[in-house]
């Protein structure tokens, strides 16, 4: 039991690690292009799935299967995994107030990514349990990876090996690294507002007619009298 647990894990943070990529991806090009949300999303779910089988498929091909052959084991490992991921990531995004339509410098976006991702390998870890319990999903693709096929030669020498702990590592410092950034921009950003409302209020103030302080001689003998 424990090893199908374990192996759970790994297969939800591999595929993770694909839509993540993938996510975070279309989000910054949804943001940054001024996409609406819907358009937005489509980017995000294509990029997702783009990512999580290539990240799939190198290391098949580098074991020695054909393109199309690797393609066929990838499809039928990870797509119930991958779906599982992005209608839960998306719609934990859609739900955080502001998430999508924030910047990529601000701490909404990167704290609705990690919440929504959070929840995607939470959603997605009983689908892959229960498709290793029945010798499907990433167990298709253990079968290629045990394999022996010789030493590498040719073309595959040259596709790299991605660990899932190497790339979730990368992934999560990607991310803290936007964090810490957006944070940093807010702090910088809200003390040059305030001097600046300041400095607007003192000059509104100069402008301001002043109130004559001088008394003629007809209003003092007036009240003399």
């Amino acid at each position: 039991m424990r090893g199908v647990n374990s192996m759970a894990v790994s297969a939800t943070l591999h595929c993770l690690t694909g839509c993540a990529i993938g996510e975070i991806a279309g989000l910054m090009i949804g943001t940054a292009a001024g996409l609406a949300n819907g358009w937005t999303i489509a980017l995000s779910v294509v990029l997702a799935f783009f990512f999580g089988y290539t990240l799939s498929t190198l290391p098949l091909i580098k074991a020695g299967l054909g393109v199309g052959a690797a393609l066929s084991v990838v499809l039928a490992a990870d797509t119930l995994s991958i779906a599982t991921m992005e209608v839960v990531d998306n719609l934990v995004m859609a739900v955080i107030p502001g998430a999508m339509d924030a910047g990529l410098v601000n701490v909404v976006f990167w704290i609705g990514m990690m919440i929504s991702l959070t929840a995607a390998f939470f959603a997605a870890y009983p689908v892959n349990r229960y498709l290793l319990q029945r010798g499907k999903g990433h167990a298709l693709l253990h079968q290629h990876h045990h394999h022996d096929t010789g030493p590498v030669t040719g073309a595959r020498r040259f596709i790299p090996s991605l660990p899932t702990p190497t790339l979730v590592a990368v992934l999560v410092a990607f991310m803290l690294g936007g964090l810490v950034v957006s944070i940093a921009d807010e702090l910088e950003t809200e003390p040059a507002g305030g001097g600046h409302a300041a400095a607007s209020t003192g000059g509104t103030a100069s402008r301001l007619p002043s109130t004559p302080t001088s008394t003629s001689g007809e209003d003092l003998a007036a009240a003399g009298s």
